[in-house]
């Protein structure tokens, strides 16, 4: 499955569902244009100061696990100016529709930007930061008291406690629409897969969130006393954070390219098929996040189906295409418990190795219950590597039809049937959208 890298990961955004989410955005920021050109600007300077800092936190975006794109500091500017109600003493009115037509003249040029300096970008992450900042607007103006953008700031400045909470509380519900869309979006607006998709978000998120909304919230309480300049005074704690993501998310890069590169030894050593090991990852990838499986989960996953074969190099023999359905149950667990060892020598991937080792386990042992015992990755390796051993690195459609009825026949006892009528439905939507393996062999 050459091509199926994309497909692998089904918690990433559907094209259609992108589309028309970006495109309802485009429409409202095109409608909020010309709301503002017909009503006037409020204070020009500000608005072309927050938009430039957006600009800037486009470029500086930094990528979260389970490959989600996020820019704090455009995120954080882009609250803040949906909340700024004084500058420097002078009270401050503006609309929600500058609000949205300012974020998102910040956001276009960032992204232009990029897109001049090579690199690329999420339009949709870049949508949802426009709807961020026009929610934000909305909740702030609507609740807010109406003397805190007429008046100057010492008749309330003995309530802006209540005004802090007051933007918490709006950073809160921001947040929550955020990872609402996110979370849809992902699941490509598939009901089933919305509920662990959503758990995936605010697992991932949830920091992060935090440290960009009281950046957003500590920009608008600042900007009273500090005037403009207190937005790089209060974005630097932001960025230094996000430097720190940056090193944490290239340290995950190196090690992933390290397993990556060692799963190729037994390729390499003529153990088993070209590719099989890549391939496996990618449909198990593909099954555990039907089957709700974290993302730290997901990672163990990737790693084992990876090395699950790594065992095969203790064998004095290889196995014949390296498929190890054909040797004898004993030899496949002794095989995978090899494998576990190798593994455990690293020191840190004890969860991989326990994977690895129970993967020639049966699903239920004869005249026996399921054994509950058994990890689910175990299961999706175990089922997605037999999968793979039948239909090979070309596979025809006749092809995959017996290799899903082999594995049917197996769920009595080897393979768990969850993990199989998962894996069918992966495969079928596979076919239906053909992949570049598919439409090789099948044209």
């Amino acid at each position: 499955m050459t091509a199926v890298h994309g497909e692998a990961r089904e918690g990433t955004t559907s094209p259609a569902i992108g589309y028309v989410f970006i495109g309802v955005v485009c429409a409202a920021a095109i409608a909020a244009t010309i709301a503002c050109v017909r009503s006037g600007w409020t204070r020009l300077d500000a608005a072309v100061a927050f938009a430039a800092l957006i600009a800037i936190g486009e470029l500086l975006d930094v990528r979260l696990q389970g490959d989600r794109p996020t820019a704090p500091i455009a995120s954080a500017a882009a609250l803040g100016y949906a909340m700024v109600f004084d500058i420097g003493g002078r009270p401050v009115a503006q609309s929600t529709a500058q609000v949205v037509v300012v974020v998102a003249a910040g956001c276009t040029v960032g992204t232009l930007l990029r897109l001049v300096a090579g690199r690329r970008s999420r339009l949709t992450s870049v949508a949802r930061r426009v709807v961020l900042a026009g929610v934000a607007a909305v909740a702030f103006r609507a609740t807010a008291p109406h003397s805190l953008t007429t008046l100057h700031l010492s008749a309330y400045k003995q309530q802006l406690r209540w005004v802090a909470l007051l933007m918490v509380a709006v950073v809160a519900l921001t947040s929550v629409v955020d990872v609402l869309i996110s979370a849809f979006v992902r699941a490509r607006g598939r009901a089933v897969a919305f509920g662990w998709t959503l758990r995936d978000e605010i697992s991932a998120t949830s920091a992060l969130a935090a440290a960009v909304g009281a950046t957003g919230v500590l920009t608008a309480l600042a900007t009273p006393a500090m005037r403009l300049y207190a937005l790089p005074a209060v974005c630097v704690p932001l960025l230094l954070t996000q430097f720190a993501f940056r090193r944490y998310a290239a340290i995950r890069t190196t090690y992933r390219q390290t397993i990556r590169s060692l799963s190729r030894v037994t390729e390499v050593g003529g153990y088993v098929e070209s590719g099989h090991s890549e391939r496996v990852s990618r449909l198990a990838l593909a099954v555990g996040r039907e089957l709700g499986l974290t993302e730290n989960e997901l990672l163990d996953l990737e790693y084992a189906a990876l090395l699950h074969d790594i065992g095969q190099l203790s064998l004095i023999d290889p196995i014949p295409g390296g498929s190890t359905l054909v040797v004898a149950p004993v030899e496949r667990r002794r095989v995978a418990e090899l494998g576990a060892d190798v593994i455990k020598t690293t020191g840190v991937l004890d969860r991989v190795a326990e994977i690895v080792a129970r993967q020639a386990d049966p699903y239920r042992k004869h005249r026996e219950s399921p054994d509950h015992s058994l990890p689910l990755e175990s299961r999706i390796i175990k089922a997605a590597s037999a999968y793979d051993d039948l239909v090979g690195a070309a596979p025809t459609i006749d092809a995959n039809a017996d290799a899903l009825e082999r594995l049917r026949l197996g769920m009595a006892y080897e393979y768990d049937p969850r993990v199989v009528e998962t894996l069918t439905r992966v495969v079928a939507r596979w076919i239906e959208v053909p992949t570049e393996r598919f439409r090789q062999t099948s044209a």
